[in-house]
């Protein structure tokens, strides 16, 4: 579901499900959190890039899409704003039939009503769903969309989203969460939740502030209104908005970039900057004070010096 290749010390990642507007399923969520585990112990990784087929990115979560949660069954708190393949965000509504109630079946049991299931003792109902417990929606974020997003914010190399269509609720934060967003002009981010009663989820209250401030995140997490690339670049969700076919080439461009740089600094850089909200001056001070320490230590800190004294352009290795 996720085919991959590197090139040139570049990992692609790219969301293979054109039909469903490439919505996540959780196997397909797995998948990801692998690859970017991967790409991070990989030394021959040293930029990561992550893109659609068709006219999505991602749609968000499809929690009809096969395969089984690691909450051990479906339903909201899977990272909603999915869709069944039918909303392209000019319009339509992206995500509609996704956000489903707690117990839309997994696939097991043998569907006979009120009767208690093997699996931890959990009845059903009339309709052959599971029952829902609390605890359920807590625990399918927590295991699901949550790690996949902070899968990309701690994954060791610099990652790039190139969004080349719709990009809704899970889709939307995937695609934020990574530390550059290159936009086709046709992509739209949609912050899907609100139109079906539902607090944003797979990272989306943590992410938006931290982006754009609280005015403007409340303002797309109220409304839910589709925003066009343009308008995601002028609030800083964007860095750069390209023609629709140049977007391949332009993330490219700069995952080659990305990877002919000092691999190690770059991640001790990524490292500082996620925590820089999150701290105090004093730590964030001191936590920069070590990771230099750390990063003089590294064979590209030490080529960079070299090559400012001796007047010429470094080789970094990613070491």
């Amino acid at each position: 579901m996720v085919p991959h290749t590197t090139d040139n010390g570049v990992a692609h990642l790219t969301l293979n499900r054109p039909e469903a507007l490439n919505a996540i399923t959780p196997d397909l969520r797995e998948q990801l959190i692998q690859r970017l585990a991967e790409a991070s112990c990989d030394p021959d990784v040293r930029a990561v890039v992550i893109t659609g087929t068709g006219r999505g990115f991602c749609a968000g979560a499809d929690l009809r899409g096969g395969g089984s949660t690691a909450g051990g069954g479906r339903g909201v708190g899977e990272g909603e704003g999915g869709a069944r393949g039918g909303g392209d965000g000019g319009g339509r509504d992206v995500g509609d039939g996704a956000e489903r109630d707690v117990g839309d079946g997994d696939g097991d049991g043998d569907g006979d009503g009120g009767k208690r299931t093997a699996d931890g003792d959990r009845k059903r109902t009339a309709d052959g769903d599971r029952e829902r417990v609390a605890g359920d929606v807590a625990r399918t974020l927590r295991l699901g969309a949550q790690r996949l997003i902070a899968a990309v914010l701690d994954c060791e190399k610099p990652v790039i989203a190139a969004v080349n269509g719709v990009a809704a609720g899970l889709g939307a934060h995937l695609a934020l969460a990574c530390d550059l967003v290159l936009a086709a002009e046709s992509a739209r981010f949609i912050e899907v939740f609100v139109r079906r009663g539902l607090v944003p989820d797979a990272g989306g209250a943590y992410l938006l502030p931290r982006l754009i401030g609280p005015q403007r995140a409340k303002e797309l997490m109220f409304f839910g209104d589709a925003l066009t690339a343009p308008d995601a670049e002028r609030l800083g969700l964007v860095n750069r908005v390209v023609p629709d076919d140049e977007l391949p080439a332009t993330a490219r461009e700069w995952a080659a970039r990305l990877a002919a740089g000092p691999t190690r600094t770059l991640a001790l850089t990524k490292q500082l900057v996620n925590a820089s909200l999150d701290t105090d001056r004093a730590t964030a001070f001191a936590a920069e004070a070590a990771a230099q320490e750390i990063n003089l230590t590294t064979a590209d800190a030490q080529e960079g010096l070299a090559s400012f004294a001796q007047r010429r352009t470094p080789r970094f290795t990613g070491r």
